[in-house]
């Protein structure tokens, strides 16, 4: 029994999420309609939907562009997290020096650096991978190192009366803790990868939905602007689902969080 309300209420709820986007799209459609808004301020989404597939292949290729970069930035920037996070476990005496190191980046504002890497690295694919993965690398380090901290405080004490070593109370406690914690980064920095990738073009780029926008923006063509955030919208929600999807399979032994009502 339970596993049949588990299979049929993600099903449900997947078909109530998709009915509010259609009636929060027919409501835009029919306030554009009535307000006779003008398309270079607020397009109709039929107008955009009709710009997006007239010129299907443009935005493929731009997509390829971008979501490559997100990608590339996101597995490096949570890669980055994940071993310094381990590090700091393993060496506490580093993690105060390497947190206000780390927090010294997060604080400088991206939005300046990404022109001068444009201008050290030209216009290709690397400054923008470096951007995303400067945005993605914090959340990742605090969440991950967050899971390997909060670990279960009688499994702590029962390995060390074991006389485990901190290796092994890293290998087979804090890491398998720390997992889910991982899971919770990548939902967290999926997004922010493709909003650096895009942030990143903006300064500068031969192709991509950033320079898309920029241009469109610049030439207050708004359906193509908006297409391109359709893409980057539907793009975001896809590599959330595929993440939930992923952790339900490797984080079997969480408890299912649907409610038995």
């Amino acid at each position: 029994m339970a596993e049949i309300i588990t299979r049929t209420k993600p099903k449900r709820s997947l078909w109530i999420a998709i009915c509010i986007i259609l009636i929060f799209f027919i409501i835009w459609e029919a306030v554009v309609a009535i307000m006779k808004t003008p398309v270079y301020l607020l397009p109709a989404p039929s107008k955009i939907l009709s710009t997006l597939f007239n010129n299907g292949t443009f935005y493929l290729r731009a997509t390829t562009i971008t979501l490559g970069e997100a990608l590339a930035g996101l597995a490096i920037g949570f890669l980055a997290g994940v071993l310094l996070a381990s590090v700091l476990v393993l060496l506490p005496g580093l993690e105060d020096g390497i947190m206000t190191l780390a927090i010294f980046i997060k604080s400088t504002p991206l939005v300046a650096i990404a022109p001068l890497l444009t201008l050290w690295l030209g216009f290709g694919v690397f400054p923008k991978i470096i951007i995303t993965a400067l945005l993605t690398f914090f959340p990742a380090l605090v969440n991950i190192i967050s899971g390997m901290q909060r670990v279960d405080p009688a499994l702590l004490d029962l390995f060390r009366s074991w006389n485990a070593s901190r290796w092994e109370i890293f290998r087979y406690l804090r890491a398998p803790t720390a997992v889910p914690y991982g899971f919770t980064a990548l939902k967290i920095t999926a997004p922010l990868a493709l909003i650096g990738a895009v942030v990143a073009e903006w300064t500068g780029a031969s192709g991509g939905l950033g320079r898309v926008m920029w241009l469109a923006y610049s030439n207050l063509n708004l359906p193509f602007m908006f297409a391109a955030i359709f893409i980057l919208a539907f793009a975001g929600m896809v590599l959330y689902r595929l993440i939930t999807w992923l952790e339900n399979r490797v984080v079997f032994w969480q408890p299912n969080q649907i409610s038995q009502d």
